[in-house]
C-alpha cells in the first residue's frame, strides 16, 4: 500500500504540473529598415530546455510545421522570397516514420517584405506552431510589427502583454552553437549514409554488362601502351580520378542548378515525387529489357577524338567516353541516387557521386596495380544480364515509394498501405521467379540451369516476398519499416481480424462514431459523445489530442494496445477524441472570438483547443480526463503522456469506480 501511495503521489504531482497552460518558446521580434519601402521582419524564439518545435519545411506525414500568415498583404505589402530559418535538426520518427526537422534551444526567421501602401502604420503576422516534450502544444501567437522604425515589437497572446526577455540558463550564444553542433552531427551521419549506399551502387554498376568488360580491357590498354609498369599504373590511377571527377561534376551541377537549400523542399513536392515516379518507372522498363537508354553517338565519337590525344588530357576524355557509352547501364543507376541524395538537400548529390564513381574507378586502379587479380574475374556471360534485371526490379519497386510520397501529402488515400504492399509482392514475387528461370526477358540468354549463387538469391526474394504477405492483415513489417505508408493510413487500420474483445469489433457503429485505434469506438465531437454516454449510462474519457501528436501516437501505440486497457476502452469507457489540430474549417455561422484568448476561432482544431483552454486551463496534448454524463470530472488529477501501463490502469479504475458509486 506504500509503495502504491507513494507511485500514485509521483503520477499525480507530475499531471499538476502538466494541467496548466504551458508556452515553452518565447519570441522576441524586431524589424530592421532596408529601404524606404523595404523592411527585414525578424523572428527570434528561445526554447525552453529539452522542448522542440518543427522547421516550416518538415515532411508531410509527420508533426505540424510551423507556418508564418502574413495577413493584409493585398494592397499593402509584398512578401520578398520565402520565410527563411535557421539550421535545424533532423531525426528520424519512428511513429510517424519519416525524418523531422526540428529546432532546439533557439530558431530564428526572418521576411523581407516591400511595402506598397505609404500610409501603413504596421505589420501583423500570425504564428502557428507545434511544441513538444513528453506533451505536445498547438500555439498561435500574434506579432505586429510598427512601421518605420527598429524598436522591439510587444508579443500578444490571450490579450495580454508576455515577457519575451524571459530569463534563459545559458546564453543565446551557447544555445546556437549547441544547436549548430547537433545539426552538423545529423548532417554528417546522412550524408555517410548516401555515400555507404552510393558507394555499394557504384559496385553494382559495375557487375552490368556495359561495365564490367572495360574492366579488363582498359587495364590491359594502361599496361601494354605505357613504357614501363609504373607509367601503366600511374596512367591507370589518373583514368580512376578522372571518373571520379566527372560523376562528382554532375553532383555538383545538380546542387548548382537547384541550389543547395532548396534540394530538401523540393523533396517534399508532390510535382516532384509524381515526375520521379515516372521516372523510375523509365529506368527500371531500360534494365528489364524494353529499350536502351543511350546517348548520342555523336558525343562518344567526339570524345574517341579527344581521347587519342594522349596525355592527362587524353586519359580524362577515356574516362569521359566511359561514362557516355555505359550510360545504359548507369544512367539510370545514377539517376535514382541522385534523386534520392536531392531529398536529403545540401551537397548529398556531391556526396553521392563521389561514393558512386570511388567504387567505379577503384577496380581500374587496383587492376593496374595488381594486374594478375584479372585471372580471377569471373568471364562475361548471361550472370551480368541478370544483375542488370535485377537492378531494373529494384528500380521498379522504389518507384512506388514516390508515389506513396505524393498521395500521403494530399491525403487522398488512392495509394494505401495495402496497395503498396500488393505492389511490392507482386514486384518481389516476379523478380523470385525470374531468379529461378521461370520468367525470361528479351536479352536473356538461354537457360538449361540456374547457378547456386542465382538459387540462393532467389531464395532470399522469395523469403522477402512472403515475408511483406502478412502486412496485408496489419502485420508492422519493422524491416521495411518507413517504405510502404504507415498502419494508420490504410484500408483496415487496426489490421484485419485484430484482437482486444469489446462490442467495437462488429456491427453498426454508433451515430457520430469513429473507428478509432484498435478499433475503439471513437467520437471526434464532445456532445456526440456526451449523448452517447448518456444513452449507453458509462464514464467518458476525454482525450484531447493531435493528428501530428508524437507522444498521442506513442500512448496509443503502447499503453492502449495492452489487453488490459483496451478491454477497459473498448468495454467501460465512451472515448472522446477531441484534435486540436484538426485544419478544417468550421462553418461561418460557428466561427467566433474566444473570451479566454481574444483569437478567432476558425477550425474545428481551433474549437477544441480553446475548449481546453477555457474549460480545463491547460493546452497541452495528450491531456486525459475522466467524466461523467454531464461532463462532470471525475478524475483526481488529468493523465498525460506517461507510458507506464500500471499506472494508466490505475488512473482509470480510479475515474471508474468513482462513476459506479
Amino acid at each position: 500500500m506504500k509503495n502504491l501511495f507513494f507511485t500514485l503521489l509521483s503520477f499525480f504531482v507530475i499531471t499538476i504540473t502538466q494541467a496548466q497552460i504551458l508556452d515553452p518558446v518565447k519570441w522576441k521580434t524586431s524589424i530592421e529598415k532596408k529601404s524606404d519601402t523595404e523592411f527585414l521582419l525578424k523572428f527570434d524564439a528561445t526554447i525552453q530546455k529539452d522542448w522542440h518545435f518543427f522547421s516550416q519545411f518538415t515532411p508531410d506525414g509527420g508533426s505540424l510545421p510551423t507556418v508564418f500568415i502574413y495577413n493584409d498583404t493585398k494592397g499593402n505589402y509584398q512578401l520578398i522570397g520565402k520565410t527563411t530559418e535557421s539550421k535545424y535538426k533532423k531525426v528520424y520518427s519512428e511513429i510517424f516514420e519519416v525524418d523531422e526537422y526540428m529546432f532546439e534551444g533557439s530558431a530564428q526567421f526572418s521576411q523581407l517584405v516591400k511595402v506598397t501602401n505609404p500610409t501603413l502604420k504596421s505589420i501583423k503576422v500570425e504564428v502557428e506552431y507545434q511544441a513538444c516534450l513528453e506533451q505536445c502544444i498547438q500555439q498561435f501567437k500574434n506579432f505586429e510589427f510598427q512601421l518605420p522604425g527598429k524598436e522591439n515589437v510587444v508579443e500578444t497572446i490571450d490579450s495580454v502583454e508576455v515577457n519575451v526577455n524571459a530569463e534563459k540558463n545559458i546564453s543565446s550564444k551557447e544555445l546556437k552553437t549547441e544547436i549548430y553542433k547537433e545539426t552538423k552531427k545529423e548532417e554528417q551521419k546522412g550524408l555517410w549514409t548516401i555515400f555507404i549506399i552510393a558507394f555499394f551502387s557504384g559496385f553494382a554498376a559495375l557487375l552490368t554488362p556495359c561495365v564490367f568488360p572495360m574492366i579488363p580491357m582498359t587495364v590491359s590498354f594502361f599496361t601494354k601502351q605505357s613504357k614501363d609498369r609504373a607509367k601503366g599504373i600511374k596512367n591507370a590511377i589518373i583514368y580512376g580520378i578522372s571518373i571520379i571527377v566527372i560523376y562528382v561534376a554532375l553532383g555538383s551541377a545538380i546542387t548548382g542548378i537547384f541550389g543547395a537549400d532548396s534540394l530538401n523542399e523540393l523533396s517534399t513536392s508532390v510535382a516532384f515525387n509524381v515526375i520521379f515516379f515516372g521516372l523510375l518507372v523509365f529506368f527500371a522498363a531500360s534494365f528489364l529489357g524494353a529499350f536502351e537508354i543511350v546517348l548520342p553517338n555523336s558525343w562518344a565519337n567526339k570524345v574517341d577524338r579527344q581521347a587519342d590525344r594522349g596525355g592527362i588530357i587524353g586519359i580524362f576524355f577515356m574516362a569521359l567516353a566511359l561514362a557516355i557509352v555505359s550510360f545504359s547501364c548507369t544512367g539510370p543507376i545514377v539517376g535514382t541516387l541522385i534523386v534520392e541524395a536531392a531529398s536529403k538537400g545540401g551537397i548529398a548529390p556531391i556526396v553521392g557521386m563521389l561514393g558512386f564513381s570511388s567504387a567505379i574507378a577503384l577496380p581500374f586502379m587496383l587492376f593496374a596495380l595488381f594486374p594478375g587479380w584479372m585471372n580471377s574475374l569471373p568471364k562475361s556471360g548471361g550472370w551480368l544480364n541478370t544483375v542488370k534485371v535485377s537492378l531494373g526490379f529494384l528500380e521498379l519497386a522504389f518507384a512506388f515509394k514516390f508515389l506513396s510520397n505524393a498521395d500521403l501529402v494530399l491525403q487522398l488515400h488512392w495509394f494505401e498501405r495495402e496497395t503498396f504492399l500488393a505492389i511490392w509482392i507482386a514486384v518481389f514475387g516476379a523478380w523470385a521467379l525470374y531468379l529461378f528461370g521461370k520468367i525470361t526477358l528479351p536479352h536473356d540468354s538461354p537457360l538449361t540451369h540456374i547457378s547456386v549463387g542465382r538459387l540462393f538469391m532467389g531464395l532470399f526474394v522469395l523469403s522477402f516476398t512472403i515475408y511483406m504477405i502478412p502486412g496485408l492483415w496489419g502485420a508492422p513489417l519493422k524491416i521495411i519499416s518507413g517504405f510502404p505508408p504507415p498502419l494508420n493510413y490504410s484500408e483496415s487500420p487496426t489490421g484485419i481480424g485484430s484482437g482486444g474483445g469489446g462490442s467495437s469489433d462488429s456491427g453498426a457503429l454508433p451515430k457520430g462514431a469513429h473507428s478509432g485505434p484498435h478499433g475503439i469506438i471513437a467520437f471526434h465531437d464532445y456532445e456526440d459523445g456526451l449523448a452517447y454516454a448518456k444513452q449507453i449510462n458509462k464514464p467518458i474519457l476525454l482525450d484531447f489530442t493531435g493528428y501530428a501528436c508524437v507522444n498521442c501516437r506513442k500512448m496509443e501505440d503502447y499503453v492502449w494496445s495492452d489487453k488490459k486497457i483496451l478491454s477497459i476502452l473498448k468495454n467501460e469507457v465512451v472515448l472522446i477524441s477531441l484534435y486540436v489540430d484538426d485544419k478544417k474549417e468550421l462553418a461561418e455561422n460557428e466561427k467566433y472570438v474566444s473570451k479566454e484568448t481574444g483569437k478567432k476561432i476558425k477550425t474545428i482544431g481551433n474549437k477544441w483547443s480553446d475548449f481546453q483552454i477555457t474549460k480545463y486551463k491547460a493546452n497541452a496534448q495528450p491531456y486525459y480526463l475522466i467524466l461523467d454524463t454531464e461532463g462532470n470530472t471525475l478524475s483526481d488529477e488529468p493523465a498525460s503522456y506517461d507510458p507506464d501501463i500500471d499506472l494508466y490502469e490505475k488512473w482509470l479504475r480510479n475515474g471508474i469506480d468513482k462513476f459506479k458509486k
